[in-house]
């Protein structure tokens, strides 16, 4: 998959927000859209992770901007927005699982924290700035999801609602702005081994961290993802990639996995 645009992005449009920049998918996309021209901003809530990171892609002859931010933070956000006249994209990618309980004992603050993070957060953002990416003549919104958003699993029901939430935010989106100049493109990627994802998931628990990935040869990269997101929003203006699912090719759904050994 190239991820080379077929233009370098007008000067109106070369500032791409990324949430979620501190680690995985966030990380790898900031440093994707630089090295496709455009200046990141890199929000997260963790300062020390966003400002290496903006270091690196600077250093990498890149332009990158670090921002802590919390995006369930509605205040933190209308601040945020205030210092952009106009965005050409933003990437929501800030989110998470945490916990696998069955519905009977899932923990209803795992559940308000996922919704929080992930659908009110791109909520958040996505309100804050569509004013901005619309002003750019070229805006794109981009929602990850996940698979999670598009099949249910045991064990799963917390974060597979509220990336469910998170498609329908899109898809809805879509409907409501269209005519207007701003795509809105959801990727939605199946099993990615990050450094951090299962282990929050999880609290912690190396073991059962592992277990997620256990016998799977090849599972997704964040840089895979990075490369799919980079390649959507590279696509000419008048191309919008509504919806792309991407799994490794182990990964047939939610629930059929082959594993080796």
């Amino acid at each position: 998959m190239s991820t080379a645009p077929s233009a370098q992005p007008a000067a109106a449009s070369r500032i791409a927000i990324v949430t979620g920049a501190s680690s995985g998918i966030g990380a790898a996309t900031a440093r994707q859209l630089a090295g496709a021209g455009y200046r990141v901003v890199l929000t997260a809530r963790r300062k020390d992770r966003v400002e290496a990171l903006a270091e690196e892609i600077r250093a990498a002859g890149g332009q990158a901007t670090a921002y802590p931010l919390d995006v369930t933070d509605r205040a933190a956000v209308d601040e945020f927005a205030s210092a952009f006249r106009t965005i050409g994209v933003l990437v929501n990618n800030a989110g998470g699982a945490l916990g696998a309980d069955p519905v009977a004992s899932g923990d209803p603050d795992d559940w308000r924290r996922m919704y929080e993070t992930n659908v009110i957060g791109t909520l958040n953002l996505t309100q804050a700035l569509l004013p901005k990416l619309e002003a750019s003549g070229d805006g794109t919104v981009v929602v990850v999801s996940s698979t999670a958003g598009h099949g249910t699993y045991e064990g799963g029901a917390g974060y597979v609602a509220a990336k469910h939430g998170e498609h329908v935010l899109a898809e809805t989106l879509r409907l409501e702005i269209v005519g207007r100049p701003v795509r809105v493109i959801e990727i939605a990627p199946g099993m990615v081994k990050t450094e951090e994802f299962a282990l929050t998931r999880f609290s912690g628990d190396a073991e059962k961290a592992a277990k997620v990935y256990q016998g799977v040869a090849e599972p997704l990269t964040a840089d895979d993802v990075a490369d799919t997101i980079t390649w959507a929003v590279t696509r000419p203006s008048h191309v919008n990639i509504d919806l792309l699912v991407v799994r490794p090719r182990a990964q047939a759904s939610n629930t059929k996995v082959h594993r080796e050994g």
